[in-house]
């Protein structure tokens, strides 16, 4: 998330009136949940793992998604929900959660969906997967969504939840790919999957993954990993990381994004017919047979050994150099994936609906000048009963599209903070409240800062007396004559 900085000022003027706010009582009570919410966050996560593309099945055929869509459960808010409705006298059974996945095409019948059981992880995690899921050549479209529907097993809906947008594609490239059409391309920092499939066969395919902080080559969980390029020409143990499309030949490293767990730096090699093939620089295509040798060594190639991953020598062909011998286990199969993440909390709330949709917050932008400051809240899924809060203070809100919120800045001095005497920066969290009390957080923030002029240690306007009316009318102007800042970190 890209937290947001902006100097304080005085508000003079209103919002208009068109905007939405809270009744006074209605406000109270939710301020009150907003802040024991905030002393101890009890939020629910949703977490959709898919590949980015699908490969289409023709007649009676099933080429079930590979790697295969994955749910994940998350957060201290799961054992709470579950704790009260265990507490309504409802037995064990009836707080389980269950859910259907299917694709967005199909009706509601749930006899076109494939049931999710969930298991408990040693992380408490709730995990599970769709591994019967494809799409037949009588749907036509050539994009998709995932669409999963989560219930606890006494009947109450939780929500539904969609995927990313996941392409469909007939079957890999063969031809050498350009950069033209960079739809299939993989460009470094994006996130991909690696398999191994033993002669074709679905029931010997293995997932790079890690568990313990190691890597494993796992049957039932994948792991997503940023696939960064990497620069040759610096030492390796700078690795600085480059921008652009992943070629054969490339210096790259795989970094898992759940752990942080990394390999060393490696070379990705084109696979053909199991030989590496050490001339071709061509860019890297969606479910592309690959192989990586580990950069500065004697032909070692990353290698699964059934649910191991070591290390394996090839062997040199004597009639051509420019390739060599792997064994089944050094080849691996890429492809990217996407991930999206819905994030809720029903702990203090008195929810009677689904919490779906689920807005999700891709970006925000400040804008205004003078004593009023206008924040867009950008992203997908939002609507018409909900307000933007910054910590436990509300914003006048208004819905614009289901991609965009506008929302007023509240003043420094909701925070208890008068801004003439803010020396310190305030930073608060962005949250969006639906009008019941759901709360959904975000990985955003906002920060009120002091202006420069109002930092300790520096001498303001030395002209004017310190207690002077002037020097605080001054203040005000240069903060009106000054437009917000809007700082962005990574």
């Amino acid at each position: 998330a890209e937290p947001l900085t902006h100097p304080c000022r005085p508000r003079s003027r209103s919002p208009p009136r068109c905007w939405l706010r809270s009744n006074p009582y209605q406000a109270s009570l939710l301020q009150d949940s907003v802040r024991r919410y905030l002393q101890l966050p009890a939020d629910q996560t949703v977490l959709i793992l898919h590949a980015k593309v699908a490969q289409k099945s023709y007649g009676n055929e099933k080429r079930f998604f590979c790697p295969p869509p994955c749910v994940y459960l998350s957060g201290p808010g799961w054992k709470l929900k579950q704790e009260q409705i265990k507490a309504r006298g409802l037995g064990e059974a009836g707080f389980r959660v269950c859910g259907y996945m299917g694709l967005d095409s199909m009706g509601s019948s749930l006899m076109e969906t494939q049931k999710l059981s969930f298991e408990e992880q040693p992380d408490a995690k709730g995990f599970s997967c769709a591994k019967a899921l494809y799409i037949s050549d009588t749907d036509k479209r050539k994009h998709f969504r995932l669409v999963l529907k989560l219930f606890f097993s006494n009947g109450q809906e939780i929500g539904t939840f969609h995927s990313k947008l996941i392409k469909v594609i007939s079957k890999p490239s063969q031809k050498k790919q350009s950069l033209k059409n960079t739809d299939l391309c993989i460009s470094s920092g994006s996130k991909v999957s690696l398999f191994n499939r033993l002669r074709s066969q679905t029931v010997s395919t293995r997932y790079l993954s890690v568990e313990g902080g190691a890597f494993i080559a796992s049957a039932r969980q994948w792991a997503a990993f940023t696939l960064h390029l990497a620069d040759e020409r610096c030492p390796r143990s700078e690795f600085p990381l480059r921008e652009g499309y992943i070629r054969y030949g490339s210096v790259v490293q795989l970094v898992c994004t759940a752990t942080g767990v990394t390999l060393p730096p490696l070379i990705i090699r084109k696979v053909m017919k199991q030989y590496a093939m050490l001339d071709v620089d061509e860019p890297i295509s969606q479910l592309h047979k690959c192989a990586f040798q580990l950069q500065g060594s004697d032909r070692m190639y990353l290698c699964l050994s059934t649910d191991k991953v070591i290390q394996f020598q090839a062997s040199p062909c004597p009639k051509e150099a420019n390739r060599e011998l792997l064994n089944d286990g050094s080849c691996w199969t890429i492809i990217s994936t996407e991930t999206v993440e819905y994030t809720f909390s029903e702990s203090l709330a008195c929810v009677r609906e689904p919490v779906s949709p689920v807005p999700l917050i891709a970006a925000l932008q400040l804008t205004g000048g003078g004593d009023v400051a206008m924040l867009e809240v950008q992203g997908e899924y939002f609507h018409a009963h909900l307000k933007v809060w910054f910590g436990d203070v509300e914003a006048e809100t208004m819905y614009r599209s289901p991609k965009s919120l506008v929302c007023v800045v509240p003043d420094v001095s909701a925070f208890g903070s008068d801004w003439r005497w803010l020396r310190y920066p305030i930073t608060v969290p962005l949250l969006l409240i639906r009008d019941d009390g759901l709360i959904y957080s975000s990985s955003f923030t906002f920060t009120y800062t002091p202006e420069q002029s109002c930092i300790p240690g520096q001498q303001v306007l030395s002209d004017i007396p310190q207690d002077s009316d002037k020097l605080l009318d001054s203040i005000h102007q240069e903060f009106t004559r000054t437009n917000f800042h809007l700082f962005m970190q990574t």
